[in-house]
């Protein structure tokens, strides 16, 4: 009889928590729709601020806009944690063309890769050879690379539903065909932007050259999808034609930045550490608005949406806007460090890096049980149309906190259109759906609001309901 009557009472707690949360779970969605400020964020953000590249004065700018509006949440605690990040600075506009013969030229739109060195101030020019990948190199040998531009035309994977896996499939090209084309004696690299889509944008991003030596160092840049189509249908016809780029890039020394952070206290576990986090730099060719001043301004907006919901968290909630992503990973290593030599304990990190798109559920780094848990979750969200709860990628500046304790998530929006603007000029502002920006702020404060309210433990202790 006491067994039976445990039962019903664990039962009918139950049915009460999950109708609480469901409640709760409301009025986020509810405050974030009608009185969301990630949106009036993300306008300041890109259109009084604009790109802001590690060691730029608009990333200095974006430090103490962000630290102003985390103070006037009225939070806990608001520092800026400070890191020396790398200063790459591009220089005056790219250019360069195609060349059938003598003064018959095309131009076509390419830009400089972060990193890169900068041509010669007259610019190169030379004969092509065209890989799909930088392995290709090898076969092919210093013989017939020396003295030419390599053209590396590798597409994003079409038919791969995950636009994330497609990227990932050929982003190596972009990172290391410097490196390995000087190897053989190449004066230059061309290579394809990362884009699904065919249209004149060229998309930067970061490159290596390793441990080259800088004498030994080539000019790498990107060009856009229509115009690697050109140049790869015209050395169909003609192997002989020629390419021409100049850009003026160069890397300077370190400066001093800063991750900006804010929390709320917990009021039961203070000691236990939920992190939500974007990238606050970004490329300079447009303003950043999907990578990732979205997840900026989401991760901002759900220490304001337990606020204004009137949750009291259980555990601190800790919203870190890292710096130096794109080109170092500098802030997310720093977190991590501080973290450690202060012997923090972190149980759970959420990045939001995926664009501004409409959410459609989020991505585990977890034991099976924990993804287990968090999947038992899902009636909550049905009504808000999330559904994707799987084990999976999290997020580049959470990474470094990865250890046997903590659970690791990243939001995942959907990333069919996120290429299209991914490190290139039409990452801006009018290409954020508010409703959409929105719906992802308070789904990742739904999901905070339950980690902090369950935990990360997966251990059930059911010796009351022994005889």
């Amino acid at each position: 009889m006491k067994r039976i009557f445990l039962l019903l009472s664990i039962a009918i707690t139950f049915q009460i928590s999950a109708q609480t949360d469901a409640e709760n779970l409301k009025k986020i969605y509810d405050n974030s729709l009608t009185n969301g400020m990630s949106y009036k964020w993300l306008d300041y953000l890109s259109n009084d601020i604009g790109g802001r590249l590690s060691g730029s004065l608009n990333a200095e700018k974006a430090v103490e806009y962000t630290k102003s509006e985390f103070e006037k949440l009225g939070l806990d605690n608001v520092w800026l944690q400070p890191v020396m990040v790398p200063r790459w600075v591009r220089g005056a506009p790219e250019f360069a063309y195609i060349e059938t013969s003598p003064g018959k030229t095309t131009s076509v739109n390419v830009c400089a890769l972060g990193g890169s060195v900068a041509t010669p101030s007259g610019g190169v020019k030379a004969n092509l050879i065209e890989v799909a990948t930088y392995k290709d190199l090898e076969a092919l040998g210093e013989a017939k690379i020396k003295g030419k531009i390599v053209f590396i035309n590798r597409p994003m994977q079409a038919d791969l539903i995950n636009t994330f896996d497609a990227y990932g499939g050929c982003s190596s090209e972009r990172y290391s065909g410097a490196r390995e084309a000087a190897k053989y004696g190449a004066v230059g690299v061309i290579v394809r932007s990362l884009n699904l889509r065919l249209d004149d944008y060229p998309h930067t991003g970061s490159m290596s050259y390793g441990d080259l030596p800088n004498s030994q160092r080539i000019p790498s840049a990107a060009i856009s999808t229509n115009d690697a189509e050109l140049l790869s249908g015209m050395l169909a016809l003609d192997k002989n034609i020629k390419f021409y780029f100049s850009q003026s890039c160069k890397q300077l020394e370190d400066v001093l930045s800063y991750n900006v952070i804010g929390e709320i206290t917990g009021s039961e576990f203070p000691n236990e550490i939920i992190v939500v986090g974007g990238h606050l730099d970004s490329w300079d060719l447009g303003d950043g608005s999907h990578d990732d001043g979205a997840g900026v301004v989401q991760s901002m907006d759900v220490l304001r949406l337990l606020k204004e919901s009137g949750i009291r968290p259980k555990r601190t909630i800790r919203a870190v806007l890292f710096m130096n992503e794109e080109n170092g990973l500098r802030g997310g290593r720093k977190y991590a460090e501080v973290a450690k030599n202060k012997g923090e304990n972190h149980i759970f990190a959420l990045e939001s890096d995926s664009g501004g798109f409409t959410p459609r559920g989020f991505s585990f780094q977890s034991s099976e049980a924990m993804l287990a848990k968090v999947q038992s979750w899902r009636p909550l969200f049905k009504p808000y149309l999330i559904h994707y709860f799987e084990a999976g990628y999290s997020g580049a500046d959470i990474g470094p906190l990865k250890n046997d304790n903590i659970v690791l998530a990243g939001l995942r929006p959907d990333s069919q259109r996120y290429f299209d603007h991914h490190h290139a000029a039409n990452d801006t502002f009018e290409h954020v759906n508010k409703r959409e920006l929105e719906l992802g702020a308070a789904s990742m404060t739904a999901l905070i609001y339950l980690i902090d309210k369950y935990g990360t433990d997966t251990i059930s202790n059911d010796s009351e309901l022994k005889d």
